[in-house]
Protein backbone atom coordinates (compact mmCIF):
# COMPACT_ATOMS: atom_id res chain seq x y z
CA UNK A 1 0.00 0.00 0.00
CA UNK A 2 3.09 2.72 1.22
CA UNK A 3 4.88 1.56 -2.34
CA UNK A 4 1.57 2.33 -4.30
CA UNK A 5 1.22 5.41 -2.28
CA UNK A 6 5.02 6.63 -3.19
CA UNK A 7 4.93 5.61 -6.57
CA UNK A 8 1.46 7.56 -7.35
CA UNK A 9 2.97 10.32 -5.75
CA UNK A 10 6.12 10.45 -7.82
CA UNK A 11 3.85 9.66 -11.30
CA UNK A 12 1.89 13.14 -9.82
CA UNK A 13 5.32 15.13 -9.06
CA UNK A 14 6.58 14.03 -13.17
CA UNK A 15 3.65 14.76 -14.68
CA UNK A 16 3.21 18.46 -12.78
CA UNK A 17 6.65 19.11 -13.88
CA UNK A 18 5.95 17.85 -17.80
CA UNK A 19 2.92 19.38 -18.20
CA UNK A 20 4.26 23.33 -16.79
CA UNK A 21 7.79 22.55 -18.72
CA UNK A 22 5.22 21.86 -22.00
CA UNK A 23 3.33 25.10 -21.13
CA UNK A 24 6.31 27.56 -21.58
CA UNK A 25 7.72 28.70 -24.72
CA UNK A 26 11.11 30.39 -25.07
CA UNK A 27 9.73 34.13 -25.94
CA UNK A 28 7.82 33.88 -22.07
CA UNK A 29 11.48 33.36 -20.38
CA UNK A 30 13.61 35.73 -22.88
CA UNK A 31 15.08 32.98 -24.45
CA UNK A 32 15.42 33.20 -28.60
CA UNK A 33 13.57 31.39 -30.22
CA UNK A 34 15.08 28.37 -32.90
CA UNK A 35 12.45 27.48 -34.95
CA UNK A 36 9.90 24.89 -35.20
CA UNK A 37 10.89 22.36 -32.33
CA UNK A 38 9.85 18.47 -32.41
CA UNK A 39 7.54 18.66 -29.18
CA UNK A 40 5.84 22.06 -27.12
CA UNK A 41 7.26 23.94 -24.46
CA UNK A 42 10.71 24.30 -22.96
CA UNK A 43 13.58 21.84 -23.37
CA UNK A 44 15.20 19.88 -19.94
CA UNK A 45 18.15 21.13 -20.45
CA UNK A 46 16.66 25.21 -20.34
CA UNK A 47 14.59 24.54 -17.39
CA UNK A 48 17.98 23.11 -15.68
CA UNK A 49 20.02 26.38 -16.70
CA UNK A 50 17.20 28.75 -15.42
CA UNK A 51 16.33 27.14 -12.03
CA UNK A 52 20.58 26.53 -11.52
CA UNK A 53 20.51 22.90 -11.16
CA UNK A 54 22.50 19.90 -13.15
CA UNK A 55 20.70 18.52 -16.43
CA UNK A 56 20.84 15.26 -14.82
CA UNK A 57 19.21 15.83 -11.28
CA UNK A 58 16.77 17.93 -12.64
CA UNK A 59 15.76 15.20 -15.55
CA UNK A 60 16.19 12.81 -12.50
CA UNK A 61 13.57 14.76 -10.49
CA UNK A 62 10.90 14.95 -13.57
CA UNK A 63 11.04 11.76 -14.05
CA UNK A 64 10.01 10.74 -10.73
CA UNK A 65 13.05 9.25 -9.38
CA UNK A 66 13.80 7.89 -5.86
CA UNK A 67 16.01 11.22 -4.87
CA UNK A 68 16.12 14.09 -2.45
CA UNK A 69 16.25 17.58 -3.42
CA UNK A 70 16.48 20.90 -1.38
CA UNK A 71 14.54 23.53 -1.00
CA UNK A 72 17.04 25.90 -3.23
CA UNK A 73 16.27 23.58 -5.87
CA UNK A 74 12.71 23.37 -6.01
CA UNK A 75 12.23 27.50 -5.44
CA UNK A 76 14.61 27.49 -8.53
CA UNK A 77 12.83 24.92 -10.23
CA UNK A 78 9.22 26.90 -9.45
CA UNK A 79 10.87 30.19 -10.32
CA UNK A 80 12.07 28.86 -13.71
CA UNK A 81 8.51 27.42 -14.59
CA UNK A 82 7.29 30.45 -13.54
CA UNK A 83 4.71 28.77 -10.63
CA UNK A 84 2.70 30.88 -9.03
CA UNK A 85 2.37 30.68 -5.31
CA UNK A 86 -0.85 27.64 -5.20
CA UNK A 87 1.47 25.81 -8.24
CA UNK A 88 4.73 26.32 -6.13
CA UNK A 89 3.29 25.23 -2.54
CA UNK A 90 1.94 21.98 -4.68
CA UNK A 91 5.22 21.17 -5.77
CA UNK A 92 6.55 21.42 -2.64
CA UNK A 93 3.88 18.97 -1.34
CA UNK A 94 4.63 16.30 -4.33
CA UNK A 95 8.25 16.45 -3.42
CA UNK A 96 8.18 17.25 0.31
CA UNK A 97 5.25 16.67 1.38
CA UNK A 98 4.83 19.81 2.78
CA UNK A 99 4.72 23.44 1.84
CA UNK A 100 7.48 25.67 1.60
CA UNK A 101 8.49 27.53 4.70
CA UNK A 102 7.31 31.47 4.98
CA UNK A 103 11.35 31.93 5.53
CA UNK A 104 11.84 30.89 2.01
CA UNK A 105 10.59 33.94 0.83
CA UNK A 106 9.04 33.08 -2.72
CA UNK A 107 9.10 36.01 -5.10
CA UNK A 108 5.15 37.20 -5.13
CA UNK A 109 3.74 37.25 -8.47
CA UNK A 110 0.53 38.14 -9.78
CA UNK A 111 -1.31 36.00 -12.90
CA UNK A 112 -0.93 36.66 -16.50
CA UNK A 113 -4.08 38.32 -16.31
CA UNK A 114 -3.66 40.86 -13.93
CA UNK A 115 -0.88 41.59 -15.65
CA UNK A 116 -2.62 41.82 -19.16
CA UNK A 117 -5.33 44.31 -17.51
CA UNK A 118 -2.31 46.73 -16.47
CA UNK A 119 -0.39 46.04 -19.78
CA UNK A 120 -4.14 47.15 -21.75
CA UNK A 121 -3.89 50.38 -19.50
CA UNK A 122 -1.32 51.97 -21.64
CA UNK A 123 -1.95 55.91 -20.48
CA UNK A 124 -2.39 54.79 -16.87
CA UNK A 125 0.45 53.99 -14.48
CA UNK A 126 -0.70 51.05 -12.23
CA UNK A 127 1.21 48.88 -10.19
CA UNK A 128 0.39 45.75 -7.75
CA UNK A 129 1.76 45.84 -4.35
CA UNK A 130 2.01 43.78 -1.19
CA UNK A 131 0.81 44.38 2.13
CA UNK A 132 4.67 45.52 2.73
CA UNK A 133 4.45 47.75 -0.03
CA UNK A 134 6.73 45.78 -1.81
CA UNK A 135 6.09 46.19 -5.92
CA UNK A 136 5.66 42.89 -7.39
CA UNK A 137 4.27 43.96 -10.91
CA UNK A 138 3.92 47.31 -12.95
CA UNK A 139 2.46 48.39 -16.54
CA UNK A 140 4.77 50.03 -18.49
CA UNK A 141 3.34 53.97 -17.96
CA UNK A 142 4.01 53.52 -14.11
CA UNK A 143 7.70 51.83 -14.79
CA UNK A 144 7.96 55.07 -17.04
CA UNK A 145 7.10 57.04 -13.81
CA UNK A 146 8.91 55.52 -10.77
CA UNK A 147 11.09 53.51 -12.93
CA UNK A 148 10.59 49.76 -11.03
CA UNK A 149 12.35 47.55 -13.46
CA UNK A 150 15.72 49.40 -12.88
CA UNK A 151 15.71 49.06 -8.95
CA UNK A 152 16.73 45.96 -7.37
CA UNK A 153 13.84 44.26 -5.74
CA UNK A 154 15.05 44.35 -2.22
CA UNK A 155 14.15 47.77 -2.70
CA UNK A 156 11.38 47.89 -5.05
CA UNK A 157 9.37 48.86 -1.83
CA UNK A 158 7.28 52.38 -2.42
CA UNK A 159 7.66 53.54 0.64
CA UNK A 160 11.45 53.33 0.42
CA UNK A 161 11.36 54.85 -2.82
CA UNK A 162 9.75 58.14 -1.38
CA UNK A 163 11.27 58.52 1.89
CA UNK A 164 14.75 56.89 1.08
CA UNK A 165 15.29 57.80 -2.74
CA UNK A 166 17.05 61.46 -3.10
CA UNK A 167 16.81 61.77 -6.89
CA UNK A 168 12.54 60.63 -6.60
CA UNK A 169 12.11 62.89 -3.83
CA UNK A 170 13.17 65.41 -5.90
CA UNK A 171 10.80 64.75 -8.58
CA UNK A 172 7.70 64.72 -6.22
CA UNK A 173 6.48 68.33 -5.52
CA UNK A 174 4.03 67.86 -3.49
CA UNK A 175 5.97 65.59 -0.83
CA UNK A 176 5.51 67.48 2.07
CA UNK A 177 1.48 66.51 1.91
CA UNK A 178 2.12 62.79 -0.07
CA UNK A 179 4.50 61.33 2.32
CA UNK A 180 2.69 61.54 5.26
CA UNK A 181 -0.58 60.57 3.47
CA UNK A 182 1.35 56.94 2.32
CA UNK A 183 2.38 56.69 5.70
CA UNK A 184 -0.65 57.14 7.70
CA UNK A 185 -2.24 54.28 4.90
CA UNK A 186 0.80 52.47 5.66
CA UNK A 187 -0.33 52.19 9.44
CA UNK A 188 -3.38 50.07 8.62
CA UNK A 189 -1.48 47.80 6.76
CA UNK A 190 1.00 47.48 9.72
CA UNK A 191 -1.57 47.00 12.01
CA UNK A 192 -2.91 43.99 10.01
CA UNK A 193 0.50 42.20 10.87
CA UNK A 194 2.31 43.94 13.56
CA UNK A 195 4.19 40.69 14.52
CA UNK A 196 5.46 40.03 11.08
CA UNK A 197 9.33 40.44 11.10
CA UNK A 198 9.71 41.71 7.50
CA UNK A 199 7.37 44.53 8.51
CA UNK A 200 9.44 45.51 11.90
CA UNK A 201 11.91 45.18 9.63
CA UNK A 202 10.80 47.65 6.46
CA UNK A 203 10.01 50.43 9.95
CA UNK A 204 13.65 49.55 11.34
CA UNK A 205 15.16 50.24 8.20
CA UNK A 206 13.14 53.28 7.16
CA UNK A 207 13.45 54.98 10.66
CA UNK A 208 17.30 55.33 10.26
CA UNK A 209 17.31 56.35 6.69
CA UNK A 210 14.52 58.78 6.95
CA UNK A 211 14.53 61.16 10.11
CA UNK A 212 10.60 62.09 8.36
CA UNK A 213 10.12 59.05 8.65
CA UNK A 214 10.84 58.13 11.84
CA UNK A 215 9.56 61.82 13.28
CA UNK A 216 6.05 61.01 11.56
CA UNK A 217 5.72 57.12 12.57
CA UNK A 218 6.62 58.22 16.45
CA UNK A 219 4.41 60.99 16.40
CA UNK A 220 0.19 60.76 16.39
CA UNK A 221 -1.47 60.68 13.38
CA UNK A 222 -3.43 63.15 11.40
CA UNK A 223 -2.78 62.79 7.83
CA UNK A 224 -5.73 61.58 5.27
CA UNK A 225 -4.47 58.37 4.24
CA UNK A 226 -3.80 57.49 0.64
CA UNK A 227 -1.56 54.72 -1.45
CA UNK A 228 -0.27 56.91 -4.28
CA UNK A 229 1.18 59.90 -4.92
CA UNK A 230 -0.56 62.82 -6.11
CA UNK A 231 2.10 64.59 -8.28
CA UNK A 232 5.20 63.40 -9.94
CA UNK A 233 7.47 66.02 -12.17
CA UNK A 234 8.28 64.14 -15.53
CA UNK A 235 11.35 65.56 -17.65
CA UNK A 236 8.68 65.51 -20.88
CA UNK A 237 5.41 67.57 -19.55
CA UNK A 238 6.32 68.87 -16.44
CA UNK A 239 4.46 68.26 -12.97
CA UNK A 240 1.50 65.34 -13.63
CA UNK A 241 -1.74 65.31 -10.68
CA UNK A 242 -3.10 62.20 -10.34
CA UNK A 243 -6.66 60.85 -8.93
CA UNK A 244 -6.29 57.10 -7.58
CA UNK A 245 -8.45 54.03 -7.39
CA UNK A 246 -7.61 50.55 -5.59
CA UNK A 247 -8.27 47.34 -6.69
CA UNK A 248 -7.75 43.95 -4.70
CA UNK A 249 -5.99 41.55 -6.72
CA UNK A 250 -5.38 38.76 -4.20
CA UNK A 251 -7.18 39.21 -0.50
CA UNK A 252 -5.50 36.61 0.85
CA UNK A 253 -2.21 37.77 -0.38
CA UNK A 254 -3.36 41.04 0.63
CA UNK A 255 -2.27 42.43 -3.14
CA UNK A 256 -3.57 45.17 -4.42
CA UNK A 257 -3.51 47.43 -7.49
CA UNK A 258 -3.45 51.30 -7.52
CA UNK A 259 -4.37 52.59 -10.84
CA UNK A 260 -3.17 56.31 -11.67
CA UNK A 261 -5.71 59.02 -13.11
CA UNK A 262 -4.43 62.38 -14.49
CA UNK A 263 -5.78 65.51 -14.00
CA UNK A 264 -5.21 68.71 -15.71
CA UNK A 265 -5.38 70.97 -12.61
CA UNK A 266 -4.53 69.85 -8.82
CA UNK A 267 -7.80 69.82 -6.59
Amino acid sequence: MIERSLSRTRNELSEFLTRHRRKLTPADVGLPSQGRRRTPGLRREEVAVMAGVGLTWYTWFEQGRDIQVSQKFLLGVAHALKLDDAECSHLFLLAHKRPPPPEAHQQVSVTPRIQQLMDELPTRPAYVFNLRWDVVAWNAAADALFGFSTREREVRNLLRMVFADPELRRRLPAWRDDAPRLLAQFRYDFAIAPDDPTMQGLVTDLQDLSPDFRRWWNAPDSAQAQRGLGCVQTTDTGPLVFHHETLIVDAHRHLRMVVYFEQSEPG
